[in-house]
């Protein structure tokens, strides 16, 4: 029997869903503009009334103040669950001392979040632009303050294997370890917070919004997670308490403990494997490979749902046996039924020189995964193309139709392929 699952876009939106990079929305980011404000009044404004900035900036604001505990608050869909009523501002808001900083001598301290392990003096931040040494404590300056609050199709993130047409209230700040030069979100990634327009979310809020909007899940995409990883813990723990998933896209860039930490709070991560050569990491990236693959192994034995993202950018990541090979060892270090998304690369940032992934390119690496022995090999940002589909690696019947974000059909029957019963992995409730 074919499932209709409830779908968050409308039929006059379909026409309107590419899977290019959103531009209009990045552009909103840039300070000057609307900021957060624009690309958040959508989502926000039109459910709880937050206006949209349009004029006036705020000055970066010294010695904010420091951000307090989450609690629970008013109860969640009870009557007196209000929002009030905000504009986004520009500058430091509030700020959090960072329990993943270790003395390091003479008020130096060594942040111990990522792998780059940044030493700081008195003063400085890190490379992630977020995280700073005041007086030989270290604080995270992003705390509750996301630049982008946006809700989507949870096929976004992009996860094709959980809760097909359900949407999840997604949160980004600034902020990031790494320096790729293909982000499709610098200018909110890869700048200090200062430069941004952002809200005073604090997670107790964050959660308040996604039972309002009634999202299935709490996201935590676009930027990287990792810059703002108590901001994510925090939230995170509420929303399990609220009945929430918790999403989680990110590079993987993170410590063997704080992921450790995390791991229990989240229901799905999706982890972008840019490539398998560790020089790409290095001179695209800025970082290194095996940390990456650490963490895509610790997850799996943590038992969370992980699928995988590779954009495919021509002449940098798109060579086959490089691609054979990272798909062997998806298959043999996570298991073959690991959901991998090869998404078409557009040019932008550092990259702008390059063309977009001929669709060709984007096939073969496909078939190369799928001939390496993976079940759930997918084509992104190519609307209508059948890589978008899942398909049951039993009988090979059409599963979950797709036509860009939207869930067309579902053919599963408790997790298992309507057909013939094979198990799809994934979270289907």
């Amino acid at each position: 029997m074919v499932q209709r699952p409830r779908n968050p876009l409308s039929k006059r939106s379909r026409a309107q869903q590419t899977n290019a990079p959103d531009q209009g929305r990045r552009r909103l980011l840039i300070a000057g503009a609307a900021g957060a404000a624009g690309a958040c009044a959508a989502c926000l404004g039109g459910a709880f009334g937050i206006s949209r900035f349009v004029g006036a900036q705020t000055s970066p604001t010294p010695g904010a103040p420091d951000a307090e505990a989450p609690d629970n608050g008013t109860p969640l869909g009870s009557p007196d669950a209000t929002v009030a009523p905000q504009t986004a501002e520009k500058g430091l808001i509030k700020r959090k001392q960072s329990r993943w900083f270790r003395p390091a001598g003479g008020n130096r301290v060594e942040c111990r979040l990522c792998p780059k392990h940044c030493t700081l003096a008195p003063g400085e931040r890190g490379g992630c632009r977020v995280r700073e040494n005041d007086a030989g404590t270290g604080y995270t300056l992003v705390y509750g303050n996301p630049a982008l609050v946006q809700l989507d199709p949870v096929e976004r993130k992009p996860f094709f294997h959980v809760v097909p047409g359900e949407r999840a209230l997604s949160v980004s700040t600034a902020g990031c370890p790494l320096e790729c030069r293909f982000c499709e979100v610098w200018d909110m990634a890869l700048v200090s917070p200062e430069e941004l327009y952002a809200y005073d979310l604090p997670p107790q809020e964050v959660i308040r919004h996604a039972r309002g909007m009634e999202a299935r899940a709490v996201s935590y995409a676009f930027g990287e997670p990792v810059a703002y990883y108590e901001y994510v813990e925090d939230t995170a723990a509420l929303a399990h308490e609220n009945g929430l998933l918790n999403l989680l896209h990110t590079s993987g860039y993170i410590d063997p403990e704080p992921l450790a930490e995390l791991a229990p709070k989240l229901d799905a991560v999706n982890i972008d494997l840019k490539s398998f050569e560790p020089s790409f990491y290095r001179e695209i990236c800025g970082g290194e490979l095996e940390p990456v693959l650490e963490a895509l192994k610790q997850l799996k034995a943590a038992g969370v749902h992980i699928e995988i993202t590779t954009i495919v950018i021509p002449t940098l990541n798109d060579d086959r046996a490089m691609i054979a090979r990272m798909a062997e060892w998806i298959g043999k270090e996570l298991g073959p039924s690991v959901p991998l998304h090869f998404a078409r690369f557009y040019p932008l940032y550092k990259l702008a020189n390059l063309p977009p992934t001929p669709v060709a390119t984007l096939d073969e690496a496909r078939a190369t995964a799928l001939e390496a022995g993976l079940h759930h090999v997918y084509v992104a940002r190519v609307t209508g193309h059948e890589g978008e589909n899942t398909y049951c690696p039993g009988c090979g019947d059409t599963v979950i139709k797709r036509l860009g974000f939207v869930v067309e059909e579902v053919h599963l029957n408790d997790g298992r392929c309507a057909a013939c019963g094979q198990e799809i992995p994934g979270l289907w409730g």
